[in-house]
């Protein structure tokens, strides 16, 4: 339950940067769009890194 809770509040944190950043205003739907393609190409690219880091880590030689 701690795990969704802490995966939850990081994909709102995620979702929160995104509107301050790109200074969104999700008061129209243009606006709400871009919001979604952008939030859409973040969770993405985080999919992305964390195969990379995956891989990353089990090439690593983890016996002495």
């Amino acid at each position: 339950m701690k795990l969704i809770m802490i995966f939850v509040i990081f994909l709102l944190l995620g979702a929160f940067f995104i509107i301050t950043n790109e200074n969104i205003h999700l008061k129209n739907k243009s606006e709400i769009n871009t919001f979604a393609k952008l939030y859409y190409n973040w969770f993405v690219k985080l999919g992305g890194n964390a195969k990379t880091l995956t891989a990353y880590v089990a090439k690593l030689e983890w016996m002495p």
